[in-house]
């Protein structure tokens, strides 16, 4: 059965889409707004979509108000004003056309006429022309210059559907008046604080189980979001929302649940709210109390980062009993010269900064289909690692399960447990698993075979592919290349998004963030690396992994690295001043630099004299920094930083604000000099998740405390309750 949020979000959609073919047909007239007013009604009527719980008035105050639609454009706005007994607003027209209708509770309404001849400004008389109580069933219309007032009467609270032409914040001639009779009037002040409806703890557990697409999106930094967080909530910070957001939720009519810490008026959340909706997602709501009325309520939160894939490799572990070799007795087979291939499923971009002597870089996905011309002979031990213990274990099991004959085993906790045990780690090594040979690609073909019999993993042609587009509106759709970035790069299908397999597997709430989508896996004409990736989503519990076949013969190919949509680009050209330009800038006095790169990289490599900032909270750090002269944003690319800059100069109005025309890559390529450190925060660093490595101090404690929080995730799942891992006999 479809929950409540779903059949309120098709409701509304199906309403606007009749009123806007009414005012389309007769446009604003008497009588346009007659079949309006019959068409709120039918929606008001339909209580059950509008549980009080979701539309409730905070402790302490008369009103709320929620934003349950409205166009892109700003047109065609809904809201669901809620309010106590006595609430009232004084005389005061729209400037637009609106509709008002009652889902519970009374709201009476005074109407009036304006008198005067609108010479003396600030000044005007009203004449009243009637009145009457908008309860369920009916409804009152008004013409743009049309005035009323409004007050909740009765003892019960209410909750009334109010439909505009023009969203509130659009609407800045609205005026009010002081008195039922006129006299001096003002500004319509816009409401502050116009809310998404709120879903309660209990009311989202049932949703993360109704099988129905859900994405539930935390917008804390991931440095929040890492300290405690619902099990299958994707990070999506709300610093960083417009260019992630098209990625990891694509269709804009996805049931999107938001949360922060406490779901509060003004948090993260509902702003975040409120930009999904600008962006064109309709569906959104808030978790009423936030993460900690999750907690509250008596439900389990998790720490870390990507914890479902990661309690998913301890599972693998456990049912399967996946071999493993600790680092002493892998270190002792390769003193005494034991024939052992040591295979590292990390990307190279983590190999290379460290690595077990004599391994050799073989990401996950790529294992079954490079290892064949890599082991010596049949008694050849195979051994996999990584950083910690999830891709040592599904990466063991991947070859495993494609019947390898040789034995496997999983390095025991990975790179971390050999340096824990005191043995020397290489860096900066480069080894890579070679293109598969003829004969091996056969192996690996007939090995794949295998896996998609026991796993039942589907393929699906491109016929089928184009029919899956065609229903984008209507049913989420991943098409994921889980080749490298190397291969995706010379060449890949239109709208395919750059997901190596293995890290898929080990990170998927990254790059899937909507439940119960339709993936697509695309690889080359043998799709050996996207069947053993479907293998792996099918045990995590997704229920549509297709292998497109023959995925890139015949297609036309786009080239170049993933290039994903950005929200929030503004329509004119923000200030921008060049690396010579800015260097001249700085040297003189003349700027300051805010750099928006995450903590880690700004600690990497920066901009001499940069301050580091996270966009989200620009209103506390703004305050720390230094001088009155122009403040230029830089971000890796440039991009956020254009995204943000408006929200920058909000918060510093005195000072002019610019950006860096191609972020700090365009200061690095101009041959500038970079600056390494953690001077100059201007913000706390917790907007990323530190790995143990990433730390300055404490490693070794950290590590430790890594590894038994990825052993203890078992125990954990199985409180919540929420993880759908399947077991295949």
């Amino acid at each position: 059965m479809l929950s409540v949020m779903e059949r309120r979000h098709a409701a509304v959609a199906e309403t606007i889409a009749r009123i806007r073919a009414v005012v389309h047909g007769k446009g604003i007239t008497g009588a346009a707004l007659d079949d309006i007013k019959g068409l709120v009604i039918d929606l008001a009527g339909r209580t059950e979509l509008f549980p009080p719980e979701q539309f409730a008035v905070p402790d302490g105050r008369q009103a709320r108000l929620y934003r349950l639609a409205e166009d892109p454009d700003h047109r065609f706005a809904l809201y669901a004003s809620a309010g106590m007994p006595g609430k009232a607003q004084p005389p005061h027209n729209h400037t637009t056309w609106a509709v008002i209708a009652g889902v519970y509770g009374q709201e009476h309404n005074v109407f009036y006429e304006r008198t005067d001849n609108r010479s003396t400004p600030g000044q005007g008389t009203l004449r009243r022309t009637g009145e009457e109580t908008v309860v369920k069933g009916n409804a009152v219309a008004f013409m743009p210059d049309d005035f009323h007032t409004i007050e909740v009467i009765g003892a019960e609270p209410s909750l009334h559907l109010h439909m505009y032409g023009l969203s509130l914040e659009r609407l800045p001639e609205r005026i009010n008046f002081a008195s039922a009779s006129g006299g001096p009037y003002a500004i319509f002040p816009a409401n502050p604080g116009i809310s998404a409806p709120e879903v309660p703890p209990g009311e989202l557990k049932a949703m993360l189980g109704d099988g129905g697409e859900l994405a539930v999106l935390d917008v804390r930094e991931e440095g929040l979001f890492a300290q405690g967080h619902l099990l299958l909530a994707a990070s999506l910070p709300l610093s960083r929302l417009e260019i992630r957001l098209a990625a990891l939720v694509p269709r804009r009519g996805t049931r999107i649940l938001l949360c922060d810490e406490h779901g509060a008026d003004g948090g993260l959340a509902q702003k975040a709210a409120g930009r999904l909706l600008d962006f064109g997602y309709g569906n959104v709501a808030v978790l009423k109390g936030g993460v900690a009325g999750w907690r509250a309520a008596g439900y389990e939160l998790f720490s870390g980062v990507h914890v479902p894939s990661k309690a998913f490799g301890e599972f693998v572990e456990h049912r399967c009993d996946t071999p493993r070799l600790d680092a002493a007795e892998l270190k002792a087979k390769l003193d005494a010269g034991e024939d052992v291939l040591i295979l590292d499923s990390r990307p190279m971009s983590e190999y290379r900064v460290m690595s077990i002597p004599g391994g050799i870089d073989c990401p996950g996905a790529e294992l079954v289909y490079r290892v064949h011309d890599l082991v010596k002979s049949p008694d050849t031990l195979v051994v996999v690692n990584c950083a910690g213990r999830t891709r040592s274990i599904i990466g063991a099991q991947s070859l495993i399960n494609a019947g390898l004959p040789n034995r496997v085993a999983a390095l025991k906790n990975g790179t971390m447990g050999w340096h824990l045990a005191g043995f020397a780690l290489e860096h900066g090594k480069r080894r890579y698993a070679p293109d598969p040979s003829p004969e091996g690609l056969t192996r690996a073909r007939q090995a794949a075979a295998r896996v998609a019999e026991r796993f039942g993993v589907r393929r699906i042609d491109h016929a089928a592919l184009r029919r899956f587009e065609a229903e984008r509106e209507t049913r989420s759709l991943y098409l994921l290349d889980v080749r490298s970035p190397e291969e995706y790069a010379a060449g890949h299908l239109p709208g395919a998004r750059s997901a190596p397999g293995g890290q898929l597997v080990q990170a998927t709430d990254s790059y899937v963030g909507t439940r119960n989508a339709r993936l697509v896996l695309a690889d080359g004409e043998d799709g050996v690396r996207a069947t053993m990736t479907a293998s792996w989503l099918v045990q995590m519990g997704w229920g549509e992994v297709y292998v497109l076949a023959d995925a890139l013969l015949g297609e036309p190919l786009e080239v170049g690295a993933e290039r994903t949509p950005v929200f929030g680009l503004p329509a004119r050209g923000v200030a921008a001043v060049t690396p010579a330009t800015l260097d001249e800038m700085m040297k003189e006095g003349m700027a300051v630099v805010v750099d928006l790169a995450s903590s880690i990289d700004y600690r990497e490599a920066h901009i001499p004299g940069a301050w580091f900032a996270v966009r989200s909270r620009f209103a506390d750090s703004v305050a720390r920094l230094p001088g009155d002269g122009a403040l230029v944003l830089t971000s890796p690319d440039g991009v956020l930083a254009r995204v943000a800059a408006a929200d920058l100069a909000a918060m510093a109005p005195a000072r002019p604000v610019h950006v860096l025309a191609g972020g700090t890559a365009a200061w690095r390529a101009a041959g500038l000099p970079l600056a390494a450190g953690e001077e100059n925060l201007a913000d706390t660093p917790d907007d990323v998740w530190y790995r143990p490595y990433d730390r300055r101090d404490g490693v070794e404690a950290a590590m430790q405390d890594y590894l038994r929080w990825e052993v203890d995730l078992v125990t954990q799942i199985e409180r919540d309750g929420g993880a759908r891992f399947r077991t295949f006999r």
